[in-house]
């Protein structure tokens, strides 16, 4: 019982229905494992275990009485603070909002719940899911950043505090974290999940995703978030094809590869070297070299729209970096803004040929390993692109730098979530 927290959630799933463990009993090994490492990692910005107990007995009672109520039943999960919830503040990573305390929960947390998930509680995020850092350690070493904007939960994963947890990207902020603390993190196509009750910063972009330990555990976990009961619930393509066997991958050195370290880059051509059988290189087609400044259009547009009244009523509880870029997003015209929207379809298109031909692209999911001190987050130049592009993207543990852990990218097609992550198990079982 002392080592239940370090379970999969298919596991403790499993468990839990065949009675071979409690709810209460997972939920216990969970909040000792807080009380032992978050005074190193700080993922958790609120927690009460009262209430965490709550839920678990509750599950266990209505297991006994009734079976499941979803394929979650009893399984404890962490919630990114920028999502609603009506038992615990809600305080979307700044002091503005302290002490806020929504009327209901947001979709996707009824939809977790509905599935007889344990809310576990609140974990870190940065200042307004930006780039100004929160408490958050990496658990693989406390001098370095764990990544942002989903700090907390990527490092509640990966200590071990809880088998899954949330995250939200609008530019890198689910698959960096994922890379920097060594779990499987998951974007899936934008709208996939519900976004209502969580804090929007950019309509076209936001996109809820979240960690895990597998690549089957965040496959279910995303399912589960969208309102489904299993993975083959994802978008499929209208085919429904699966993966080739064997699978057929494309290496591609986007527009960022010049931004990598030395030692991701390397880390990254000797893992493609080594799956060689499965991966050719092959190159970004022309239409690629000139779109560094869509997204940042876009979100930083947005941003401004969302966040100026913050800066403008609350100027000094803003950090400098969010007001500089709200300065910049206020500069971007609206002709700017549809212009950045509307070479999406565009670009979709231009990547189709490599889907038809390869299952799956494969790019570092960021520049390095997490970068040194907590005043930085690192840089998402590789996960922008795809976030404004809507396609599902994951990142898999599978390289290491500098005795840390770096993430291997997936990235497919819009629509084509499921197959990505039929994809991602395969490779992560070809890895191991």
């Amino acid at each position: 019982m002392d080592e239940l927290h370090i379970l999969t959630a298919a596991e403790a799933a499993a468990r839990i229905r065949r009675l071979v463990i409690t709810s209460e009993e997972l939920v216990t090994a969970c909040l000792a494992r807080i009380a032992l490492r978050d005074p190193v990692v700080e993922a958790w910005v609120h927690l009460d275990p009262d209430y965490a107990l709550e839920q678990a007995r509750a599950a266990d009672q209505v297991l006994k009485a009734a079976g499941p109520r979803g394929p979650l039943h009893g399984v404890p999960v962490g919630i990114k603070d920028i999502v609603d919830t009506a038992r615990l503040p809600t305080e979307n990573g700044t002091v503005i909002m302290r002490g806020r305390r929504p009327a209901a929960d947001a979709q996707v947390v009824r939809n977790l719940t509905a599935a007889g998930a344990v809310i576990l509680g609140k974990t870190v995020t940065t200042e307004l899911a930006f780039f100004g850092p929160g408490k958050t350690r990496n658990p693989r070493n406390p001098e370095r950043t764990p990544g942002g904007s989903s700090s907390g939960s990527a490092a509640a994963v990966a200590d071990c505090h809880v088998p899954l947890a949330l995250g939200t990207q609008t530019a890198g902020s689910v698959i960096r974290p994922a890379s920097f603390c060594g779990v499987v993190g998951f974007k899936p196509s934008f709208g996939v999940v519900p976004r209502d009750g969580v804090l929007a910063q950019s309509a076209p972009l936001d996109t809820i995703g979240g960690y895990g330990r597998t690549v089957a555990d965040v496959a279910l976990f995303v399912s589960v978030m969208a309102g489904g009961a299993s993975p083959l619930t994802l978008p499929l393509s209208p085919s429904g094809a699966r993966p080739r066997h064997p699978l057929k991958l494309a290496f591609v050195r986007t527009p960022a590869w010049g931004q990598g370290e030395a030692s991701m880059q390397e880390a990254m051509l000797l893992f493609v070297k080594n799956h060689a059988s499965v991966i050719e290189e092959v190159a970004m087609p022309a239409d690629f070299d000139d779109t560094g400044g869509l997204q940042r259009a876009v979100q930083f547009r947005d941003i401004a729209r969302a966040y100026g009244p913050y800066l403008d009523h609350y100027p000094h509880e803003i950090s400098a970096k969010l007001a500089e870029v709200i300065g910049i997003g206020r500069g971007v015209t609206d002709d700017e803004y549809r212009s950045a929207l509307a070479r999406r379809d565009g670009l979709n298109a231009a990547l189709a040929p490599l889907f038809e031909r390869y299952d799956a692209l494969v790019t570092p999911a960021a520049c390095g390993p997490a970068p040194k001190g907590l005043g930085s987050t690192g840089s998402p130049a590789f996960n922008f692109l795809w976030t404004y592009l809507g396609v599902p993207a994951v990142s898999l543990p599978l390289m290491e730098a500098e005795g840390m852990p770096l993430g291997v990218q997936l990235v497919g097609a819009v629509g084509r979530d499921a197959e990505l992550l039929e994809v991602a198990g395969a490779v992560m079982a070809s890895s191991q």
